[in-house]
């Protein structure tokens, strides 16, 4: 059965995840990104209670 011959695809697995791990996250960190969520306000709104019509 060839698919249980681990020399030609185990390798290219190999390869890939190493590419995967050591190249791709520097590359991705690298990016800085423009739009960094902030708080518009720290201080708490106090919650108004609901309206219930048929109460």
């Amino acid at each position: 059965m060839p698919q249980l011959n681990p020399h030609p695809w185990f390798p290219i697995l190999l390869f890939s995840w190493i590419i995967f791990l050591m190249v791709l996250p520097n590359k991705v960190m690298k990016h800085s990104f423009n739009n960094n969520p902030l708080p518009k306000n720290t201080e708490k709104l106090k919650p108004e209670p609901w309206n219930w019509p048929w109460t």
